[in-house]
């Protein structure tokens, strides 16, 4: 499995304070079958400022550490980017990582209490200028929570969905676990990713949501896809096939809503 969210690099964001930690959580990701991980730390929240080149850098050096001993994760380097403007000048700069440097795609993070009023002005800028960005856990956004026509107005755009595994378990919440098995159900998520932040607390493992995907939606090779196909065509640049988002109806609840 590829994991294409996970906080892993030591010492740069609200991650792993420590190689140690960082070490324990590589392990853990390989029990589960996880051998990809995609660094990811925030950038550009308020909090944090990770530049490109820091986060490749300190991806190679956990990269050496991680074969130094004998864990068989690949890494490749991205960011969690902020929701902010001008996001392409900033890919430009360097302020802004795509997935492995190729421009390609682009992990976006939206506040979780609001959807800015920009966000389909820099989605468009984005995609007309070749990147991809993929939104990640929706499923934890307030504003979505009650109004599911914005998620599917970002993703008929041209944006990909990416859900954290342990939503999907119920480890967020009744409301949050609700929320993503509905977007699962309307094919409004495309990627399971486990958006890790520790070995322990919040771990990278992805082989307990995608048994519960399997169930939600009928096919354990659906969900097996979006650990492993989708994120494999994401590594490579290409754009896999998705199925048609179901519409939803204007200030559709996910919290409410039944099928």
């Amino acid at each position: 499995m590829i994991d294409l969210h996970c906080h892993i690099l030591p010492g740069i964001d609200d991650g792993p304070v420590s190689q140690d930690e960082s070490l324990a959580m590589a392990r853990r990701a390989e029990e589960d079958g996880i051998h990809t991980i995609v660094a990811t730390p925030h950038t550009l929240n308020g909090i944090h400022l990770n530049p490109a080149r820091e986060i490749i850098s300190k991806v190679d050096a956990l990269q050496e550490i991680l074969l130094n001993n004998h864990i068989q994760i690949h890494l490749c380097a991205a960011s969690d980017v902020h929701l902010c403007p001008h996001i392409l000048e900033l890919v430009a700069s360097g302020d802004a990582l795509t997935i492995n440097d190729a421009k390609k795609y682009i992990l976006l993070e939206l506040p979780s209490q609001a959807i800015p009023k920009g966000v389909k002005d820099e989605i468009f800028e984005l995609k007309l200028n070749g990147i991809t960005p993929i939104i990640t856990h929706p499923e934890r956004n307030a504003i979505i929570h009650h109004d599911s026509q914005l998620l599917y107005d970002l993703v008929s755009m041209g944006a990909i969905s990416q859900v954290t595994a342990m939503s999907i378990t119920g480890d967020f919440g009744v409301f949050v676990k609700r929320a993503a098995e509905i977007m699962l159900k309307k094919r409004l998520v495309h990627i399971i990713a486990s958006d890790a932040h520790g070995a322990d607390k919040r771990p990278p493992v992805l082989s307990r949501a995608v048994e519960h995907t399997a169930e939600i939606l009928g096919s354990y090779e659906d969900a097996m896809r979006m650990v492993t196909e989708v994120p494999a065509a994401i590594l490579s640049g290409a754009m896999p096939d998705f199925p048609e988002p179901m519409h939803t109806k204007h200030k559709d609840r996910f919290f409410t809503n039944s099928f």
